[in-house]
């Protein structure tokens, strides 16, 4: 199993960078629930505060670019993919080589878009291999998520909405939503741990049914 998790930053300067929210905390469960269930684990994380688990192979990375080429190297090996990190969608196009002073005039940053990671797993995935992807909204959770299964070729979305109590960053507990082409399974509040179990579950059952067709 092949895990992301955490943020990423994309740098502005030598002091600055844009990233968000994402503690890390869903990714790294899975990552811990996955080993105890005897999974060969693989977690591929940004910068985060979060112990790392044991029995895992880590592989750390900092910005967009990193972390799509550390999942291309490592996609190759996985039977599953679950791809918790919250990656930039954008980066600065110029990075300054030297801290950029501050002015009297007003300063904008020119941005562009960073490697669709997930994009690029639907369309070189291998035989057999199940690739779960993650959204968080603030609107349109379902009808977002499903575009999103459809467009990047996933098997499943685990989604959520940055606005539900108990389902937003950093926090312990999360409110999810496990969209697949045949339903949409909405989960009570539970800790990060227990929706990892779920999810897992979820995905091992999915694979019976068509190791069964």
């Amino acid at each position: 199993i092949l895990v992301t998790a955490g943020p990423t930053r994309e740098a502005i300067d030598p002091v600055r960078y844009i990233t968000n929210h994402s503690s890390g905390k869903m990714g790294y469960a899975l990552a811990r629930v996955a080993v105890a269930r005897g999974a060969d684990v693989t977690l591929v994380t940004g910068p985060t505060e979060i112990k790392k688990p044991m029995f895992v192979k880590i592989v750390p990375v900092t910005t967009a670019k990193e972390m799509f080429e550390a999942v291309k190297e490592e996609a190759a090996d996985a039977d599953i993919v679950c791809k918790a990190a919250a990656v930039a969608d954008y980066r600065p196009k110029h990075i300054a080589d030297e801290k950029v002073k501050k002015s009297d005039s007003e300063m904008s940053l020119e941005l562009e878009k960073t490697d669709d990671i997930l994009g690029y797993l639907g369309e070189h995935r291998l035989p057999g291999q199940f690739l779960c992807g993650f959204s968080m909204e603030t609107q349109n959770m379902i009808g977002n998520s499903r575009a999103k299964l459809g467009k990047k070729h996933l098997d499943m979305v685990a989604a959520n909405n940055l606005k539900v109590a108990g389902a937003g960053f950093q926090g312990d507990t999360n409110v999810l939503t496990l969209i697949t082409q045949d339903e949409d399974v909405s989960l009570q509040l539970m800790s990060k741990e227990d929706a990892a179990n779920v999810i897992l579950d979820k995905i091992l059952s999915i694979q019976k049914e068509r190791e069964k067709q």
